[in-house]
């Protein structure tokens, strides 16, 4: 496992400097030099950072461990190794996706307009910021997996709307996405779930289902090893456009509308996620992997591959979905193809209510903070 790290922290150095010599991107938005000088040089963009990592850090938490809560809740890896995979395919589905595209990006970006006047925005998005990790520390401390995406867009709407005193910092064409994506990572993930579970059963129907553990196990690391790429390509470019939006609004760029993604924001991103995980995340895994439904690994495995085709699809169109939602229904839609009974609808029923409150929740601490840190500050 050493090794390994190793490996994934020089392909990242040798990514950087191929940057840096300009070889690998000419269109990157920022420097690493750079960013270090501004953030030495500018208080208010390292409060703007600090909170930004805050958020990347509860993300961790609670969305990253939904990649990888079914291979460790059936033991196909443990939690460490699980954790150091996560970090490493975190990395390269954003790397990946951006470098195809990074539509997710532009849509975060894009949804709210934090005005022209950068000193009064970089305030709102560091309340918007605060409020999204007190709402999700919340939910972490009671071991709900609530969506960190929604909670991010609910609270910059929160903040806009506060800044504008309106609606009209509100983006409709960028935030029906949103709607779009709620429909998409609920009603596609539990569709794919459920069929990836009865194809396996069907091609599997005449072998003895002790003699395929092992390979399923196996199986279950690499599914594992797919949700948590395309929780990077999905999550990693929401959270990488915030960062930027802060740098740019604390260095008063207001107007900037196009960049591109620093190889060196991927990795300190998908470092602070681990962290996350690493810190807390065992919670959500026993919530989702374990006591929602009792999964064998031929079901952990079709639960990763559903989730995992849902956030591809998901990311390739633009579309900003939840992780959260997406693995958590998949896996409702294996223990359903069983039947309905193997699922805890106690535990979907608390993860609903949670999902439900999150828009309205975090919208109106994004809102009343935002108030609030204008004032003071």
């Amino acid at each position: 496992m050493g090794s390994v790290v190793f490996l994934f922290y020089a392909l990242a150095i040798g990514l950087c400097i191929l940057q840096r010599i300009g070889g690998l991107n000419e269109n990157m938005s920022m420097d690493f030099g750079t960013f270090l000088e501004k953030l030495v040089t500018n208080p208010l963009l390292a409060v703007t950072v600090v909170l930004t990592l805050g958020v990347i850090l509860v993300n961790g938490w609670t969305d990253a461990p939904n990649a990888i809560a079914t291979c460790v809740s059936t033991r196909a890896m443990r939690p460490a190794p699980a954790i150091v995979m996560s970090a490493i395919l975190n990395f390269l589905g954003v790397l990946v996706m951006t470098l195809i595209n990074s539509k997710v990006a532009m849509t975060i970006y894009n949804m709210v307009d934090f005005g022209q006047n950068t000193g009064e925005a970089t305030v709102a998005l560091c309340a918007a910021l605060f409020a999204i990790v007190v709402w999700a520390t919340a939910a972490w401390r009671f071991g709900i997996p609530t969506s960190e995406s929604h909670a991010l867009i609910a609270g910059l709407s929160g903040a806009a709307i506060a800044l504008h005193g309106g609606v009209g910092g509100i983006n409709p064409m960028e935030w029906i996405k949103v709607i779009y994506g709620l429909v998409l990572s609920t009603v596609l993930g539990f569709g794919l779930g459920f069929l990836s579970a009865r194809c396996i059963e069907a091609i599997f129907r005449k072998a003895d289902r002790r003699k395929t553990i092992p390979y399923f196990k196996g199986a279950q690391v690499f599914g594992g090893a797919a949700m948590a790429f395309m929780h990077g390509a999905q999550d990693g470019q929401k959270f990488m456009s915030v960062f930027l939006l802060g740098i740019f609004l604390a260095s008063g760029q207001g107007e900037v509308t196009q960049f591109a993604i620093p190889i060196w924001l991927m990795l300190l991103c998908s470092v602070v996620m681990a962290l996350g995980t690493s810190i807390g995340g065992y919670r959500i895994i026993k919530s989702v992997g374990m006591n929602m439904v009792k999964l064998e690994p031929y079901q952990g495995f079709a639960a990763d591959m559903g989730g995992a085709l849902c956030l591809l699809l998901s990311s390739i169109t633009g579309i900003p979905v939840s992780t959260t939602h997406t693995k958590t229904t998949a896996i409702m839609g294996v223990g359903a193809s069983k039947r309905l009974s193997a699922v805890n609808w106690g535990i979907v029923k608390d993860m609903t209510l949670a999902w439900v409150l999150t828009f309205p929740g975090c919208g109106l601490l994004g809102y009343g903070m935002a108030k609030l840190f204008m004032l003071i500050f």
